[in-house]
């Protein structure tokens, strides 16, 4: 079992390491770019790249943890057979 949750733990760092890279990138970016002159939340924004950027993020991160949750899944189904 600990080699099983060992694993399962390096699985998830890995998923989360990269999610804190992406975030970091992304703040990167957003720092970088000029403001918004309307604080306005509901005004149009013209770069579309950017928002099919942050979607594709979010999806990667989605994915991401789904995998990590499958990973602590696999561990507590193996720990329950084991238990047993």
């Amino acid at each position: 079992m600990a080699d099983a949750t060992t694993a399962a733990r390096a699985r998830i760092d890995r998923a989360l390491a990269g999610l804190e890279r992406k975030i970091l990138e992304l703040k990167a970016r957003t720092a970088s770019t000029s403001p918004v002159s309307d604080d306005d939340l509901f005004a149009p924004r013209a770069d579309g790249a950017r928002v099919a950027e942050l979607e594709a993020a979010g999806r990667e991160a989605s994915d991401a943890l789904a995998r990590a949750a499958d990973a602590v899944r696999d561990v507590l189904a193996e720990s329950e057979g084991e238990a047993r």
